[in-house]
């Protein structure tokens, strides 16, 4: 015999979309399990719930209007199967829409939890980024409790059932409200939710498990490091609460900006001044390269401004697979903005000899304004 779901929400056949969710209503306030724990009403609970499920399915009402029972159909077999167990189906956002959630509590939290990451900046030099380096640093964290070893409790005493939410880890309170008595549950005060509270904490650490202390630590950097990157030194983080894990202690570097070279990835840039002589008649320049010492820059005969050099396997290395980059000279011709007599005799001569060299008028983009080359070289790779 089909079931009377009509009769279960108290309305009439012809009822309209909306009577049916008036009276479904009504009688969830009244009968959820929060507000009336009574097992009788539990139980009522459950099977308004598949009547409001069935009639507010317009198909399912249509089987139910010819005298079907669409649950029977589908292999509920009882009121309480179509709910799939927990959360009540696809009923569940209804109920968190008027009672704030469902009746199942969170239970307590452990007192023994992970700590926290800690961050360190670590400002380093060029050199020291190319070559890798062992800083010795002094951090300020949570380390365990040497008296109590994380236990939390003076001597051999023990943690006892907190006597505000007998373990539970929440207290509940009903409030009353438009849609009548809401159960809300939030952490019990007295315990912050562990469900335990210590009546004789250590002495040292106040039943936290952890105190806070400067340590020293050693800290590797590795070849390669560019500005950003960070370092992990795991377990080297804060202990967390009743003495667990420390969390990770994350080094970042930043770099400092360099005199001479500017970083790109694993190359580096440098400018290179070149007299208008030398650049015509070809000449070497020494630089003082972060890993290869001293370090010869040739400048071909004619070479143009504004030619880069490139001695490849001569930059940074790098951090994973410690591979070299590439240095790059980038060629700026000085020419001489004052002359004495000798010296203009000398270029007016080599202007006569060099009949050929006339000045022409070329479409050229315009160049960059203001600064030379070593600005534009630092604006192009840093941003700055």
């Amino acid at each position: 015999m089909a079931r009377d779901y009509y009769g279960l929400l108290g309305v009439s056949k012809g009822a309209s979309d909306s009577e049916i969710k008036r009276a479904y209503r009504k009688l969830a306030r009244e009968l959820h399990p929060d507000v009336n724990p009574d097992e009788a009403a539990q139980a009522q609970f459950r099977e308004i719930g598949v009547a409001y499920e069935v009639l507010s399915d317009p198909e399912k009402r249509r089987i139910v209007d010819l005298g079907g029972d669409p649950m029977e159909s589908a292999g509920a077999g009882g009121f309480g199967n179509g709910f799939g167990g927990a959360g009540f189906g696809g009923l569940g956002d209804v109920f968190e829409a008027f009672f704030g959630g469902g009746g199942g509590g969170r239970g307590p939290v452990g007192r023994v939890r992970p700590g926290s990451d800690s961050l360190l900046r670590m400002r380093l030099d060029l050199a020291e980024c190319a070559t890798g380096v062992t800083k010795h640093v002094t951090v300020d964290t949570a380390i365990l409790c040497d008296l109590c070893h994380g236990k939390g409790t003076h001597g051999d005493s023990t943690p006892v059932t907190c006597d505000t939410c007998h373990g539970q880890g929440e207290v509940q309170s009903v409030q009353r409200s438009l849609l009548g008595q809401v159960m809300t549950s939030r952490p019990c005060p007295v315990c912050a939710g562990v469900g335990e509270v210590i009546p004789d904490p250590c002495h040292r650490c106040g039943g936290d498990g952890r105190v806070r202390a400067r340590r020293d630590i050693a800290v590797k950097i590795p070849p390669g490091v560019g500005d950003g990157m960070r370092v992990r030194l795991a377990a080297q983080g804060e202990v967390g609460p009743g003495g667990g894990p420390a969390g990770d202690l994350h080094v970042e570097v930043h770099e400092a900006p360099h005199d001479v070279f500017i970083r790109d990835g694993d190359d580096l840039h440098f400018s290179v001044s070149v007299p208008m002589v030398d650049a015509a008649l070809g000449t070497t320049v020494t630089v003082d390269a972060i890993l290869d010492g001293d370090t010869d820059i040739v400048v071909a005969p004619g070479t143009q401004p504004g030619a880069v050099t490139t001695l490849r396997g001569h930059g940074m290395p790098n951090v994973r697979s410690g591979v070299r980059g590439n240095l790059h000279a980038h060629i700026e011709v000085v020419v001489p903005s004052r002359l004495d007599h000798q010296d203009t005799e000398i270029l007016q001569k080599l202007k006569e000899h060099r009949v050929r060299d006339v000045a022409e008028v070329k479409s050229t983009q315009a160049a960059p304004a203001g600064g030379g080359l070593f600005s534009r070289l630092r604006e192009t790779f840093t941003g700055r």
